[in-house]
């Protein structure tokens, strides 16, 4: 049976594709509109047992009610009200960068605040995205110490964070 179906889209297709086409750029102007309603009409006309068991040769007036509804809807749809047409498209708008901006006066600020030794295993951690292993060999410290200069270290800048305000 799913043969037999194809078989009947495939034969209504090559018998109203081309009119149903012509009769929606007629009332709509839009080549690549039409052929999105074409599209839709015959996935309908799948969907519909009744049209796919009569004669191709008879379905031709369902599917031009079916395009002419369909371009009514959507003239009717909501986003084509809202929709203005422009000569050029506009540029993207860039985000606003000053709360980035601020957080990274902040982080410096509370990073400024912590000892050398914190400072330089917090920084390698997270911006320079070492593991303990390689911080211990690049400070040439036991990597025990890399450890709980960088406990130590979050905790201090979680404090200098919160000095200054910030509560996430």
């Amino acid at each position: 049976m799913p043969d037999d179906d194809a078989t009947r889209l495939a034969a209504l297709f090559d018998a109203h594709a081309g009119p149903v086409w012509r009769y929606v750029v007629h009332l709509t102007g839009d080549r690549a509109a039409a052929d999105d309603v074409v599209q839709e009409t015959l996935l309908r006309a799948w969907r519909t047992p009744k049209i796919l068991a009569q004669d191709p040769a008879t379905a031709r007036s369902w599917m031009f009610t079916v395009a002419r509804h369909l371009v009514i809807d959507d003239v009717r749809s909501a986003r084509r009200r809202r929709e203005i047409g422009v000569a050029e498209v506009p540029e993207t708008p860039k985000a606003d960068e000053t709360d980035a901006l601020f957080e990274a006066i902040l982080i410096e600020e509370a990073l400024a605040a912590l000892s050398a030794d914190h400072r330089a295993v917090v920084i390698r951690a997270y911006f320079g995205g070492l593991t303990v292993a390689e911080m211990a060999r690049q400070l040439d410290i036991p990597e025990g110490t890399v450890k709980s200069r960088l406990h130590y270290g979050l905790k201090a800048l979680r404090l200098a964070l919160q000095e200054k305000g910030v509560t996430r």
